[in-house]
């Protein structure tokens, strides 16, 4: 007797964990309509498509959400965004409006579909590319929700139903001025007017962030009144939130695909390769066109050449004649990737550490360089030669810098005071310049700063290069690494003939 019931609670314990295993079942095929060009992607795609399809498809959103992301990464505008953009997204992911009439509706949003829960899988299985992921999937939705055709765009919003309370007649007059301080549309009675003839509607006040940071609602008890106009941001928002909740969803059911020697391998190969858009000048040049970089050379080229970040690290280095953990290791690294060798940057960190003997070097300091450099520690770590230079990225996110401190970003780190004596000391006092970093500081812009510096300070060499056509535009994009910063101007002022002179210094 005691065996059957523990049989039959058994039965129905297995039942029950059949049941929670209902949402990561095998999916009954359901043929997908797709009524419009946009689409929240609610429900997964259950038609069979080849292994071919499920990577290239992948691999050129990939390429699109790859793009978006240097886009953002280098503070361009929404509408320079779109108009880089538009021939990207013709090649790779191609998805018209249905007044197009175009033939290919039906395949171009089947793979738009696709290709979304294939990286969907593929990103879901950390936090840092679950975040990339939503943050880029939805500048991707941003910028087709603000392209779409103005029937198709309402009859998208009207299929999500979202919880939107109609602001009453009556309150609207009530609230009038208070709607209309949030217009842009005339002045005084026009802008009540105005205020009143408009649609407005009531949500929780956290589901539309960007509209309540830009000063564009009346919040009142709790509930943002949004007008008709700024729907987009309330769409988009409701586009991330349910975005984040799936991809939370798919994270769970991963483990199910680790059996599958077929789909794993791709997805594996797929979240490796979504490289931050600064990924391309981690391991820079080794040396600059011949010219051999030594510890002797190091403090004109910092002068001439150097960051901000870096020409900080330098001098205070210089000047105290030590640098804390993390100030050395940012340096180190620096140095590593402009072409300072091993032995080279050795003797350049013993002199810079004149304060101390020569045993406590080589027992405190030492290892720590051969470590950077990957001439010492684990096997993974010299297979890899080290670790690479620092990103801007890296350098804005991670460990900041702390009382005693001189690693971090000047742009982000330091006060305007403090930043602003740094820079005259290097030389950079063009009082509109100065300005202008000042604002971009404000507007939490350290990669703008930092670039309006590196044109003032190269702006004959930077007119003599678009002039004489000797770089190209990708080679004039915007910095967003310290090396590539170092780079660049070592080749600009190549072209006048005295980089070479300061390397052999």
């Amino acid at each position: 007797m005691i065996r059957q019931g523990y049989n039959r609670n058994e039965t129905k314990r297995r039942n029950v964990l059949d049941h929670r295993k209902k949402q990561f079942a095998d999916p009954a095929y359901k043929e997908v309509q797709y009524p419009t060009r946009l689409n929240i992607y609610a429900e997964p795609p259950t038609a069979d498509i080849t292994l071919e399809q499920f990577e290239q498809w992948a691999i050129d959103r990939l390429r699109v959400l790859a793009e978006l992301d240097a886009c953002s990464f280098r503070n361009r505008s929404p509408p320079e965004t779109a108009a880089h953009m538009k021939p990207i997204l013709e090649k790779y992911l191609p998805l018209d409006t249905n007044s197009s009439q175009s033939s290919h509706l039906a395949a171009q949003r089947m793979k738009d579909h696709y290709s979304h829960f294939i990286l969907r899988l593929a990103f879901a299985s950390t936090e840092e590319l679950r975040r990339r992921f939503s943050r880029v999937e939805t500048t991707l939705f941003r910028l087709r929700f603000g392209s779409d055709d103005l029937r198709e765009r309402t009859a998208f919003i009207q299929s999500l139903n979202l919880d939107w309370d109609v602001v009453s007649d009556e309150e609207k007059l009530e609230f009038a001025s208070e709607l209309a301080a949030t217009s842009s549309l005339g002045a005084g009675a026009r802008k009540m007017q105005a205020a009143e003839e408009e649609t407005w509607c009531k949500v929780d006040w956290d589901r539309v962030p960007e509209l309540i940071e830009g000063r564009r609602v009346f919040v009142r008890a709790g509930k943002a009144y949004v007008p008709s106009r700024e729907q987009a941001s309330m769409v988009v928002a409701e586009f991330s939130t349910r975005l984040d909740k799936a991809l939370e969803l798919t994270a769970r059911a991963l483990p199910r695909l680790d059996e599958d020697d077929r789909l794993t391998p791709i997805l594996n190969h797929l979240s490796k390769n979504f490289a931050t858009p600064d990924a391309a000048y981690a391991n820079t040049d080794s040396a600059m066109d011949g010219d051999e970089i030594t510890a002797r050379s190091i403090d004109s080229l910092a002068t001439a050449h150097f960051p901000l970040c870096m020409q900080n690290l330098h001098r205070s280095l210089r000047r105290d004649a030590h640098l804390k953990h993390y100030g050395r290791l940012q340096y180190t690294l620096f140095l590593k990737g402009i072409g300072l060798s091993l032995e080279e940057c050795l003797t350049f960190w013993r002199q810079g550490f004149s304060k101390i003997t020569e045993d406590t070097f080589n027992k405190e300091y030492r290892y720590n360089v051969r470590h950077a450099y990957g001439d010492v520690g684990g096997d993974s770590n010299r297979r890899g030669n080290g670790y690479s230079a620092f990103s801007c990225q890296k350098i804005l996110s991670e460990h900041p810098p702390g009382p005693g401190e001189n690693h971090g970003c000047p742009y982000r780190h330091f006060n305007v005071e403090n930043l602003t004596t740094l820079l005259q000391a290097v030389g950079v006092t063009d009082r509109s310049v100065l300005q202008g970093v000042k604002e971009d500081k404000e507007k939490q812009k350290p990669h703008m700063a930092c670039n309006r510096v590196f044109e003032h300070v190269h702006r004959n060499e930077l007119r003599r290069a678009k002039d004489e056509g000797t770089m190209n535009a990708s080679e004039l994009e915007m910095l967003v690494h310290p090396n590539q910063y170092f780079k660049r101007s070592y080749a600009l002022k190549k072209l006048c003939g005295g980089a070479s002179r300061e390397a052999r210094d």
